[in-house]
């Protein structure tokens, strides 16, 4: 449709699409659409006032594009209100929607908020939504018409059996002049009358074509269930009319829809004497929906269903209850975003085109649907497949099929995919369940190198919803103070005294309960909120050892307290800033904190990740090696780090638990000893359980020692409680 291209720019021209919209957006929306469609009208309103009418559908429209959770169904109400301003010519719907179908997302949308791809597919639903609302206001001002005219024609038509020649004139005005096919027939179905308009609708211009037809025989495969039903009851006398959507064969070979109303007209002592049917043309209308429902299901770009069509498919799959089974293959592309990046999305679209005709003609069978529903992810459903293996045969077909090169401008492009099967009784999960399980697995796929399928396994998909659970709790957690802190004392191995505490961070989860840092710490980093929860750790940790002080715990050698540092946090650049921020606002000096970095995450860090740790080393911070044996050190690389103790992993002290204690276990702690002592380093030993275990490690040289056989991890409160016990030890 072509509007002129004062329609389209205002006084600064059209805004680019993607710059969202336009301040005047919906003004301008609302002009463009008032020139479109003013000529079309029959309304007594001004071109102006027109378009002061249209303002409110338009900004009905913005927002039902916007809404979250879309629902097109508001927008029925414009289609509505234009019958309701008389745009009800045959060439007003394909104005009003080309107009929308045009400028809505370019002057209405705002794409920060709408991708353009999820905005096409909204715009084609409201369009449906719109048209649905037009035909329906247009129904019921026409069912009115048709009312009007059936008891018009038949007072006409008892006026002709007492032959008053005025009452035929009258009639024959009504019959004739009428716009919507009219025809009356006797109660055995032959056809007695037809209007000019009728006879237009099916294409003939002598009447005697249509008049020498039964109704009977007007059968098309797309009828109704009911409508013969009803029909019969009508000539039987126990209904007085039905409505309904009737196909018709046109001589040509092309098919009539049409509203259908037959009503019966009984003669003066009431008894059925005539059936009289009204047809109003819908063909064109029909298509019109065919057109829009067909763009709102389909994928613009490779032409497959779309995200919309295959959950309908799948709902309907799973309503149909256990007796029904089905599988689901959700694909992946493996690596298609480097594509995207390196040569250009249009070549990414021609790729995607080539795949989803590969994987059409992988579906062979009744029940099977391919759909794209959404970048590079394809989905196939097969519904009542014979065997478990069916759904199986279809995956490995999809990757044959993708196994071959795609050739784009010249260039081969290997395609690689990843694949999760579901496939089970219906009726036991919906259909969100079900592609939430499809694509757990599908990303178990893409873990074990991509390429191939994987099937479901519901323990697979607890595990990583659970995850999914707390990661996102997370955020929400540590605005909640849903985390707290317990210590665990570092003791002396020379007199037994409590040195200090290693603080325990612990997650107090009002579903799951108290969940130890195995479990978050992970998905912590993964999020990089590890940074956050590392600063309010150390905070609270420092705070805690200066009211240790303040209160005399620990004598005249005031207690130190030790906080892991994750890996994320080791190369966070405000680390060393932020940590003497702390220590100074809480007037804890640096000698009484130490970092414990794990050995292997110290060991990987370059020279620029250390500096940190060099420079709070230099400030008089302790800096421990945790989980010591663990990693791969070497002479070398103790000697670069800026560590002042080493924490020996328990895995090393095992064999001490017992007496005698194992020899090889005493000569590598001996050795480690030894060697951590040569380099000016202490050694703390983890996991200590027993006195022997203790004794052994005494004997060895150890400096200090944690584990249950000491204390185990508590509130800080019962830090005053563990001083005497573990110097009874």
């Amino acid at each position: 449709m072509n509007t002129g291209p004062e329609e389209t720019a205002g006084p600064g021209g059209p805004h680019p699409a993607g710059c969202g919209p336009h301040p005047d957006g919906l003004r301008r929306f609302a002009t463009i659409w008032s020139r479109a469609v003013y000529p079309t009208t029959a309304t007594c309103m001004t071109r102006a006032e027109f378009e002061e009418h249209l303002v409110p559908l338009a900004e009905l429209l913005s927002s039902t594009l916007h809404a979250r959770p879309f629902d097109p169904g508001p927008a029925r109400a414009v289609g509505t209100a234009l019958v309701a301003a008389h745009c009800t010519a045959p060439e007003s719907l394909p104005q009003i929607l080309g107009v929308v179908d045009a400028y809505l997302l370019l002057y209405c949308a705002d794409p920060a908020l709408l991708p353009p791809e999820e905005g096409r597919a909204r715009c084609a639903r409201l369009q449906h939504a719109i048209a649905a609302g037009f035909a329906r206001a247009l129904q019921e001002r026409t069912r009115a018409e048709q009312e009007s005219l059936s008891r018009a024609a038949l007072a006409a038509q008892s006026e002709i059996e007492r032959a008053l020649h005025e009452s035929e004139t009258r009639f024959r005005a009504v019959f004739e002049g009428a716009t919507i096919g009219i025809g009356i027939a006797a109660l055995d179905g032959t056809v007695l009358e037809t209007n000019r308009a009728l006879n237009d609708m099916f294409g003939d211009t002598e009447r005697h074509h249509l008049s020498s037809r039964k109704v009977t025989s007007w059968v098309h495969p797309d009828d109704g269930p009911a409508v013969w039903r009803m029909y019969d009851e009508l000539v039987r006398g126990e209904r007085e009319h039905f409505r309904t959507e009737k196909p018709y064969h046109r001589p040509d070979g092309t098919v009539l829809w049409t509203h259908l109303t037959v009503s019966l007209l009984r003669d003066p002592d009431g008894s059925p004497r005539y059936m009289l049917a009204l047809m109003e043309d819908i063909t064109e209308r029909r298509l019109l929906h065919l057109r829009l429902r067909y763009e709102a299901t389909h994928d613009a770009l490779t032409d497959l269903p779309n995200r919309t069509l295959f959950f309908e498919r799948l709902e309907q799959t799973l309503a149909r209850g256990a007796q029904t089974r089905f599988g689901l293959c959700y694909l992946d592309l493996d690596g298609f975003k480097t594509v995207n990046d390196s040569l250009g999305h249009a070549v990414g679209d021609q790729l995607l085109v080539a795949v989803a005709e590969r994987l059409q003609a992988c579906v062979n069978g009744p029940g099977q649907l391919v759909a794209r529903i959404g970048g590079d992810e394809f989905v196939a459903l097969v519904t009542d497949p014979a065997c478990s293996g069916d759904v199986t045969d279809l995956a490995e077909r999809a990757l044959e099929a993708l196994s071959t090169p795609v050739l784009v401008d010249g260039r081969e492009l290997p395609v690689r995919a990843s694949i999760g099967i579901v496939d089970g009784p219906a009726g036991e999960r919906t259909a969100a369940e079900v592609l939430r399980s499809a694509d757990i697995t599908m990303y178990r796929a893409k873990a074990q190198g991509g390429n191939r399928y994987e099937l479901a396994d519901p323990d697979s998909d607890a595990r990583v919803i659970s995850r999914h659970s707390l990661t996102n709790r997370l955020p929400a957690a540590l605005e909640g103070q849903e985390f707290f802190i317990e210590y665990q004392p570092l003791v002396r191995m020379s007199d037994g005294s409590v040195e200090g505490a290693e603080a325990l961070v612990r997650w107090e989860h009002p579903r799951h309960g108290v969940l130890g840092p195995d479990r978050f710490i992970p998905l912590a980093e993964h999020t990089g909120l590890i940074v956050p929860l590392g600063r309010w750790v150390l905070e609270e940790a420092v705070r805690q050892a200066c009211e240790w002080q303040v209160r005399g715990i620990g004598g005249t050698r005031p207690l130190r307290v030790n906080v892991n540092l994750s890996p994320r946090q080791l190369s966070h650049p405000d680390l060393v800033a932020e940590t003497v921020a702390v220590l100074e606002n809480a007037g804890l000096p640096p000698h009484s904190l130490c970092l414990e970095v794990t050995e292997s995450a110290m060991i990987r860090a370059d020279d620029a990740e250390l500096k940190p740790l060099r420079q709070l080393a230099e400030l008089g911070v302790g800096i421990a090696l945790d989980d010591f044996g663990t990693g791969y050190s070497n002479l070398a690389s103790l000697r670069r780090l800026p560590a002042s103790t080493l924490k020996l992993d328990r895995s090393f002290t095992r064999g001490l638990q017992h007496h005698p204690a194992d020899p090889v276990d005493l000569k590598v702690v001996e050795g480690i000893v030894s060697l951590a002592h040569v380099l000016d380093l202490s050694v703390t030993v983890e996991g200590v359980e027993t006195a022997a275990q203790a004794e052994h490690l005494r004997a060895l040289g150890c400096d200090s020692a944690q584990g249950w056989f000491y204390a185990r991890p508590g509130p800080p409160e019962r830090m005053a409680v563990e001083l005497p016990l573990a110097a009874a030890h």
